[in-house]
């Protein structure tokens, strides 16, 4: 027998006489309790989160940062917790469960898995961890499914004595699926808690035609100030370098000024900066 490279449930393997006992020990371990996968493979977080359900007796629902994942959002490690609505509390290791409310209408299937809705999804991500977290998380499920914030919080009023309710409501006035990064996240959430004007996130700017050539990360049309996040690559890919530069002079060209932040900027020297350009653009 060929080793399998998705993960199955031993005992039905054993049972159906797909493979010996010997096969399984040989080419296979496993990874939840009687759930097993080729020997070779490094598990990643849609097999991790196929286990995690095959060991729940395909009963559970997956939920959280699991379920987004699922649903197309980035940014999602490959070791995040694998988070089950399931009544059986003793999970194994990289698994949660809770025993939560659950509608119908809150369940959809996907890649033949049970899966919570982009809308359940979002109530729960944005209840749990730091603000800052639910809000990354948010803004990436945004991106991939244009949840609509409306359904969320009509969601919410099913699930009136749920914990982490106020933190989901702040955590909704923040989102924005415009967000290319938890680090554009990061950077939007800074501005507005310094006392910014929310920004408008993928500013288009037009070449000659009139047709968006550029997206700006966020900033304020209205004075033409722009903020970015500049990640490693913008320094050091040579080619993206290039692009950046011509970027640049079309944009400044436009009469446009953009602040660039790196990793390395201090939270109050980012403030400090986007203050001294937004006063330069209103002041004079």
């Amino acid at each position: 027998m060929r080793p399998r490279h998705e993960p199955f449930i031993g005992s039905e393997a054993l049972a159906a006489g797909q493979l010996s006992r010997h096969e399984l020990r040989t080419y296979h371990r496993a990874i939840m309790p009687n759930v097993y996968i080729d020997k070779r493979v490094q598990p990643s977080l849609r097999q991790r989160t196929a286990g995690a359900w095959l060991w729940s007796r395909r009963e559970a629902v997956i939920a959280g940062a699991a379920a987004a994942a699922l649903h197309g959002s980035k940014w999602v490690d490959d070791d995040t917790p694998v988070e089950l609505i399931w009544r059986n509390a003793r999970a194994p290791h990289g698994v949660v469960t809770r025993d939560e409310l659950l509608s119908s209408e809150e369940i959809q299937q996907r890649d033949g898995l049970f899966v919570t809705t982009p809308e359940r999804t979002a109530f729960d991500i944005g209840r749990r961890g730091t603000v800052g977290q639910a809000v990354a998380g948010l803004d990436s499920l945004c991106a991939a499914t244009d949840f609509k914030v409306r359904h969320v919080e009509e969601l919410a009023g099913n699930h009136c004595r749920s914990r982490g309710l106020r933190q989901l409501e702040v955590a909704l006035n923040l989102v924005d699926g415009g967000a290319q990064s938890p680090k554009e996240t990061w950077l939007r959430m800074l501005l507005i808690a310094s006392g910014f004007p929310k920004p408008r996130t993928q500013i288009p700017v037009p070449d000659a035609d009139g047709f968006p050539r550029y997206f700006l990360d966020m900033g304020w049309e209205e004075i033409q100030l722009a903020v970015e996040y500049d990640g490693a690559q913008h320094w050091t890919d040579p080619r993206q370098y290039a692009h950046d530069v011509a970027r640049q002079e079309h944009v400044a060209g436009l009469g446009w000024t953009v602040v660039r932040v790196v990793s390395q900027h201090r939270p109050g020297d980012v403030v400090r900066r986007v203050q001294n350009a937004w006063n330069a653009l209103t002041l004079r």
